[in-house]
């Protein structure tokens, strides 16, 4: 049979571990430390005051009672305390989640990221500048069109090999993807009358492989000069202004002769090489030029295809490849780099 003593020593280890407890509970700085605590404490297989209650089980009468009562403040107590401290602590971890997320709506905002132009229209854009500081008007044109338009008008003859399915992108019909923007100077022939000088600029499309120096689409930049006594003189006078005002004062030009359907005589012409300035380099192998554009004087073919007198209107036209501009411009080896859309490469262009 249990005695009062019993009952009065279970109460003592009601308060001992009471007093643990508060030891213990002063540690606790986490959610994880609390959730240990518990357990240490309220755990039903090794909980301390678990144990309090098995003991209960040597006792009776009013010594039960009594320990029972001590062993049940104690529980209580101890639930309480997890309670507030657990409270206590996602309290904290919220405001400290709120504060990290909170926003200061009278802070500067953060800056959008900008954008640039990317090289090839940097160039485009110079190009255009000079054209149109000479009076050059600048017109566009499609870039699906006609067999007419891409060939017939600008007098290549049916056996051309540029009118094959190998050189030229084919669609239904007599209907293509335009393999350079000369046709737009016929259809703006046909809707004005001379004088006239404009360039064209746009994309165009061929059969390339890609590789270095070409590209299956890439961006030309075309013009035309109409009016009457227009010599030859004129178009390399305006070309070596061109050449100069684009690579700088101290540029020289070359004109080597050349064949062009749509023009007669026919010229290719250099340009003293941008990056060595004529010493000889990588970009213009050692020979001190790059080639710069085709042009010549037009075909007097094309002024009767649009319905102009040939004997008394003469003119001049030119045909660049801008993307080539550009990797002379800028020295660059292959051409794919342009396209391949990589922005550590093209931020360097960005201004």
């Amino acid at each position: 049979m249990s005695t009062e003593a019993d009952a009065g020593d279970l109460t003592v280890d009601a308060q001992g571990v009471l007093e643990r407890f508060e030891h213990d509970v002063t540690a606790v700085a986490s959610l994880e430390d609390a959730e240990e605590l518990h357990a240490a404490y309220l755990g039903r297989k090794r909980g301390a005051v678990t144990a309090l209650f098995q003991a209960l089980r040597d006792l009776d009468g009013d010594a039960k009672r009594a320990a029972g009562a001590a062993a049940n403040q104690v529980r209580q107590t101890i639930t309480a305390r997890i309670s507030d401290v657990e409270t206590g602590l996602k309290d904290s971890a919220r405001r400290s989640r709120e504060a990290a997320e909170a926003v200061d709506p009278t802070l500067p905002g953060l800056p959008d990221p900008l954008g640039g132009l990317h090289p090839i229209t940097q160039t485009l854009l110079e190009i255009q500048n000079v054209f149109v500081s000479m009076g050059y008007a600048v017109v566009d044109g499609p870039e699906v069109e006609t067999d007419w338009y891409n060939f017939g008008a600008l007098n290549f003859p049916d056996d051309h090999p540029a009118r094959d399915e190998q050189d030229t992108m084919m669609l239904a019909g007599d209907l293509l993807l335009r393999t350079h923007t000369s046709p737009v100077q016929i259809r703006h022939m046909e809707e004005n009358e001379p004088p006239l000088a404009i360039i064209v600029p746009g994309r165009v499309f061929r059969r390339d492989t890609p590789d270095a120096t070409h590209n299956p689409m890439f961006v030309q930049c075309e013009g035309l000069v109409v009016d009457t006594d227009i010599t030859m003189a004129d178009l390399k006078g305006t070309l070596d202004h061109f050449a100069k005002a684009l690579f700088g004062p101290e540029t020289s030009t070359r004109f080597r002769p050349g064949y062009f359907p749509f023009t007669e005589p026919s010229a290719e012409v250099d340009a003293t090489c941008p990056a060595c300035k004529g010493s000889g380099c990588r970009v213009c192998k050692g020979s001190g030029w790059v080639e710069l554009l085709g042009c010549g004087m037009v075909h007097p073919a094309l002024f009767d295809n649009v319905g102009w007198d040939s004997t008394k209107v003469q003119g001049f036209a030119f045909g660049m490849g801008v993307d080539r501009i550009a990797q002379v411009r800028y020295g660059l080896s292959d051409i794919r780099a342009y396209y391949e859309n990589d922005l550590r490469f093209l931020r360097q262009f960005t201004t």
